[in-house]
């Protein structure tokens, strides 16, 4: 199956390399469907039936911050070929979603290829309240939930106190209507989407295996919801072979 969710190419404002955090404001849909998506959503519905407590969490207090986001999304989907009727979704690839019956970040993550990531402020730091997140990239979601940035980032060593520090002004600053976006570039052994990995594990993947097969890049957009001003990471993945990776500037 790996093969079969390949990219051919990518967004071509994904191929200007930029430092971290590399944020510019996002022009572009916050949601996409692409050529990868009747792979990807078959990968995403085997995880959330085989292994949901690995790729689901939610926050007793926070369903109404996951409701909104799925109301938010319904709202888009019809424009990306999906067809909504009340509670009943058609997605594009023929399969019918009951969002009434499912929880809402499921909901989501059977119907659409991005993961979603949920941060709400606690304090001074914005924390992991939610996420459908079937696709990570070399991270955990049990270790990371309900966690505040500066721990969701340890230990990536270009995350210095400083990045820290300009990252949660972004976060803070983040307004309803004005998406941020940014990306990553990653090198993979294998073209798997689904690739976690404990904090304390060996990194065998990654941007130090620059002579990977495989090129992994996320466009990871930011937006605030209007209601519950939880601050939301909308994360679709790109994964190519490196035949197919353009030059990246």
């Amino acid at each position: 199956m790996a093969e079969m969710t390949l990219h051919t190419e990518l967004p071509a404002d994904m191929t200007d390399t930029r430092g971290l955090p590399g944020v510019q404001p996002e022009h572009g849909p916050w949601l996409r469907v692409d050529e990868a998506y009747a792979a990807q959503i078959a990968r995403r519905i085997a995880l959330l039936d085989d292994v949901p407590e690995q790729v689901l969490y939610l926050e007793t207090a926070s369903q109404g911050a996951a409701q909104e986001l799925l109301h938010e999304a319904l709202n888009i989907m019809p424009t990306l070929g999906f067809t909504v009727e009340g509670a009943q979704v058609t997605c594009p690839d023929g399969r019918k979603v009951d969002v009434s019956s499912t929880a809402p970040l499921e909901a989501l993550g059977r119907c659409l290829q991005n993961d979603f990531v949920m941060m709400e402020k606690r304090g001074d730091e914005h924390v992991l309240t939610g996420a459908v997140l079937c696709f990570p990239a070399s991270w955990s979601l049990a270790e990371k939930a309900g966690r505040p940035l500066s721990d969701i980032h340890i230990p990536v060593d270009e995350y210095t106190e400083n990045v820290a520090r300009r990252v949660q002004r972004l976060f803070d600053g983040v307004q309803v209507g004005r998406p941020l976006w940014r990306f990553n570039q990653l090198w993979y052994q294998d073209a798997e989407l689904h690739q976690p990995r404990s904090a304390t594990a060996p990194l065998r993947v990654g941007s130090n295996l620059p002579d990977g097969p495989f090129y992994r890049s996320e466009r990871q957009t930011l937006l605030r919801l209007p209601l519950s001003r939880a601050v939301i990471f909308v994360v679709h993945t790109y994964v190519l072979a490196r035949a197919d990776v353009p030059e990246l500037r």
